[in-house]
């Protein structure tokens, strides 16, 4: 987050405006409408990055550590890829430069992290999910929105974050497991002494 991005209103609205055909059912295993392996491939060759044709592949039948076994959520991970090749291909991001491994990272592994978390549409249709999806992809390409710090920048994409709520929520369970243990080990301890204090006597 070290550079300073474009206006975050003006990506969060492009969201707003994504097209019907960013929006169609991506073709995986044979169904689905939109071949998200050449949308991937010309927003690339756009930005000057080159990629592999298996790199491309993977857009398609899923990489094995990418592909779920489960088609919707495969369906859904290509719809945020698609929503992210539109995003990107916005002018703001033709007039930089952007790292190769940060985009395919970005479009792949990242699309799949947050496909695993929120229903593609609702990057488009709910106001916090779009400035979500808009500030998670200028961080991952290092940049922050325009006129923001970058503790500024971290804060507000930490609060916004289903990822960020999962991580925390996670971590609260497991806290919440380990004091019920210690409760129940103490408790039996307790009995324990109690118990042997009676023998005792």
């Amino acid at each position: 987050m070290e550079r300073e991005g474009p206006r975050l209103e003006s990506i969060t609205r492009r969201l707003g405006e994504t097209p019907e055909d960013f929006l169609s059912p991506p073709r995986i295993d044979g169904k689905g409408r939109v071949h998200v392996g050449a949308v991937a491939g010309d927003l690339l060759r756009t930005l000057g990055v080159d990629a592999s044709a298996a790199e491309l592949e993977s857009f398609t039948t899923g990489l094995q550590s990418l592909t779920t076994g489960d088609p919707p959520r495969d369906q859904n991970r290509l719809a945020v890829t698609l929503l992210l090749c539109w995003l990107l291909s916005d002018e703001w991001f033709r007039g930089v430069a952007l790292g190769r491994e940060e985009l395919l990272e970005l479009l792949g592994k990242d699309a799949a992290g947050l496909g695993a978390q929120t229903p593609s549409r609702k990057f488009v249709a709910d106001p916090d999910r779009r400035e979500e999806l808009a500030r998670f992809a200028l961080s991952r390409l290092g940049f922050r929105p325009e006129g923001e710090t970058v503790a500024q920048a971290q804060d507000r994409l930490t609060s916004l974050s289903a990822t960020e709520r999962a991580r925390v929520m996670k971590a609260a369970k497991t806290a919440e497991q380990r004091a019920r243990k210690l409760r129940e080990a103490l408790v039996a301890k307790a009995a324990a002494e109690s118990a042997d204090k009676w023998t005792r006597e």
